[in-house]
């Protein structure tokens, strides 16, 4: 392949990402009148173990970031690099954190909706509109737009999603060195075989949900 066949690809490649990233903006574009477009979404809902989190991010108009995406398809290199790429982009960005114990306190619902409401809250700019990943959060006075998997239909969830995950994957990759052996850095939590089996093998520790493991025990 010739030097200029290369580039060919290289446009070819980059007018369609452009084509569908403007695909993920509509809703983005039918809210533009409404001030301050505010992304939220979360992760850590289904795992056995570890906290809930969820991001909030506001972009500027016209900012343009490559590759943006739901967070659950792009891999590990993909979203460590978007994660840096929005923040030092974004507007306003924040993360809320619910603790396991919370968790089984309250329940995964209600923990995943004070994880929103505090990421919202801590944002050093207020949202004038909510695109959410289809919940509506209770005890949030902004309008809010329940959108299904709209992690992937809108850059401000899926902004929001890579804020989420990769802080969330961090605290997990931390935790793997407090408490080895449940393999937390792998699987971040989730109930794979391997991590039912550590638990079964070793017992829970602080971190675990208890009610989310307690058939294992």
């Amino acid at each position: 392949m010739t030097k200029a066949e290369r580039e060919e690809k290289k446009r070819i490649k980059l007018e369609q990402e452009r084509a569908r990233l403007r695909g993920m903006m509509s809703y983005e574009l039918n809210y533009s009148d409404r001030g301050n477009i505010c992304g939220l979404d979360e992760a850590g809902r289904g795992p056995l173990a570890g906290p809930v989190v969820a991001g909030a991010v506001i972009f500027p108009k016209d900012c343009e970031i490559l590759y943006i995406n739901d967070s659950k398809k792009l891999s590990p290199k993909r979203r460590d690099a978007l994660f840096d790429e929005i923040r030092e982009k974004a507007l306003a960005f924040s993360v809320g954190i619910v603790d396991e114990k919370t968790v089984d306190e309250i329940n995964i619902l209600q923990a995943t909706y004070e994880a929103m409401r505090r990421a919202v809250n801590s944002l050093a700019v207020s949202p004038d509109i909510l695109l959410n990943d289809a919940v509506t959060v209770p005890g949030i006075s902004t309008e809010q737009v329940p959108i299904v998997k709209g992690d992937a239909k809108s850059v401000s969830i899926a902004g929001a999603s890579i804020l989420a995950k990769v802080t969330r994957d961090r605290m997990m990759e931390e935790y793997d060195e407090l408490y080895p052996g449940y393999g937390f850095a792998r699987h971040k939590g989730y109930g794979t075989k391997e991590h039912i089996e550590a638990i079964k093998r070793l017992g829970p520790c602080p971190i675990h949900r208890m009610t989310f493991i307690k058939k294992f025990i």
